[in-house]
């Protein structure tokens, strides 16, 4: 089944992409929710109209991200957390305390964009996460987990 995204869906592709995917999955979940709607030739031309005028747009918007990616260069986040024995936290560290921190040095980003390797963090340390400010901006991260001092 082929569908034109009307929003970004994780693991299948960014709005306006046109996607094929299983009938049970396009019938039953993106389209009932809203994220897709069939790929007919009408809906095609409309879409490739839509895509000529936003080209142009779409390039501040692309500076605009660039912009709030240079921003991570020399930044350097540390992130501290109770800390029991060794180096194991008490919890652990999501990507949300990761975009509160970032938040504190002026660089918003919603925490949904932003990928730490291999999910929470359960133990102190250097970690890497992968900020994604759009499609095409996509930026590398290096962070450190700290024991809070006592």
């Amino acid at each position: 089944m082929e569908l034109i995204l009307k929003k970004d869906v994780e693991n299948l592709g960014f709005a306006d992409d046109v996607v094929n995917v299983k009938n049970g999955y396009g019938r039953n979940f993106l389209i009932p929710r809203g994220h897709a709607v069939l790929a007919t030739p009408s809906a095609k031309k409309v879409l490739a109209e839509t895509l000529k005028q936003r080209a142009y747009k779409e390039k501040k918007v692309i500076e605009d991200a660039q912009k709030e990616a240079d921003k991570l260069n020399g930044l350097e986040i540390k992130i501290s957390a109770k800390a029991g024995e060794g180096d194991k936290l008490f919890g652990s560290v999501t990507n949300a305390d990761l975009a509160d921190a970032l938040e504190k040095e002026n660089v918003s980003i919603d925490k949904k964009y932003i990928a730490i390797a291999g999910g929470s963090i359960k133990r102190t340390g250097q970690y890497e996460a992968t900020i994604r400010f759009h499609r095409d901006v996509i930026s590398d991260f290096t962070f450190d987990v700290v024991a809070e001092a006592k």
